[in-house]
């Protein structure tokens, strides 16, 4: 599409691409001297802006446009405009932000990735940072069966990082969605990470944070959270583990205590599943040994010695217990560990 018939067919967007770079307009006295240059870069940009706006699928969404996340006018300092790649009609569904640290233990991981799962069934589309650890487990979990995912990104809309996702941001961008700020081009720069936490937060109904150090920046999302009236919900975890110690804070702080994802969705009063979706199937009862195994091994990873001696149940009948508890997804078995040879149980909460 020609640039000047993107122009005539919306004649608005001239002034949402100078809102989208309305930073340069502010930093002009710094170039007083050199104005032809800043004039050049800004026309470069504009040229760069009009092409990637024509690209299928892309948009530049303004606070007049049909489109742009009501839920995103109700905070204090909303983007005057967006780039935003993907399903637009995603933008005002029911959202559930879901964050917590990087480096995730394989628990986190598994937790976040069932909990958005089973929410994204339920109908709320998931948000969150496409960082590695937590985030991307939130965007698969969001992604599947059917369901969806934005991603709020921290770079321009042309720049996916980390690039290790770079083909989970290509999959946002063709089933779900990835929504930046920043013009293009924009570098990965660290200050512009706790800044878009903002709109994560801003997108959805509540924030639920998986797991989380007393560094995490997903802290800085849940007091976002806070301060523009959206629930926060937080994951407990062993009290010996410092990935848990930012979400115990949080619910010292206030945020509600969730096991389950059915926790959050009776807390926000639900969401009508998309067409297609599949909803949670309940988990089957337990055999009498496997319900004695796992209320033994309580909400810490434990070795098969060990629950072996808190139950009094034969070596024999704690591994079958263990191989029913594994197939259903309440545990995850990690090799290695104290008791050299066995492997290591976790307990998994998101069902």
């Amino acid at each position: 599409m020609a640039k000047s018939l993107i122009i005539a067919e919306k004649p608005s967007v001239a002034a949402d691409i100078a809102r989208a770079l309305g930073g340069f307009a502010r930093h002009a006295d710094y170039f007083e001297s050199d104005r032809y240059v800043l004039s050049s870069a800004i026309g470069h940009l504009l040229e760069r802006t009009l092409s990637w706006i024509a690209e299928p699928g892309h948009a530049l969404i303004a606070w007049d446009d049909a489109d742009y996340p009501r839920a995103l006018l109700t905070i204090s300092d909303p983007p005057p405009a967006f780039y935003y790649r993907g399903r637009r009609e995603l933008l005002n569904r029911p959202s559930i932000a879901i964050v917590g640290s990087r480096n995730a233990t394989p628990q986190g991981m598994d937790n976040a990735e069932a909990f958005a799962a089973t929410l994204s069934g339920a109908g709320f589309t998931i948000v969150s940072g496409l960082a590695l650890g937590i985030d991307t487990a939130a965007h698969r979990g969001g992604l599947s069966a059917g369901g969806s995912s934005i991603a709020v990104i921290g770079t321009g809309p042309d720049r996916i990082y980390p690039s290790a996702n770079r083909d989970l941001g290509q999959r946002l961008a063709a089933d779900g969605g990835l929504l930046s700020e920043f013009p293009l081009g924009t570098p990965p720069l660290p200050a512009n990470f706790p800044r878009r936490n903002r709109l994560l937060s801003g997108l959805s109904r509540g924030v639920l944070v998986v797991e989380a150090t007393l560094a995490s920046g997903s802290l800085i999302t849940a007091r976002f959270a806070a301060e523009q009236g959206r629930e926060v919900f937080a994951i407990p975890g062993s009290i010996h583990s410092p990935f848990s110690k930012g979400s115990h804070r949080l619910i010292k702080e206030g945020a509600k205590l969730v096991e389950t994802a059915r926790d959050v969705i009776e807390e926000l009063g639900g969401a009508a599943p998309p067409e297609g979706a599949q909803m949670e199937v309940p988990a089957p009862e337990m055999q009498a040994d496997t319900g004695r195994v796992f209320k033994a091994l309580g909400h810490d990873p434990a070795g098969v010695g060990a629950l072996t001696a808190r139950t009094g149940l034969a070596a024999g009948a704690v591994s079958v217990a263990l191989v029913e508890l594994e197939l259903s997804g309440r545990i995850t078995a990690l090799p290695g560990g104290a008791e050299a040879g066995l492997a290591i149980i976790c307990p998994s909460f998101a069902h």
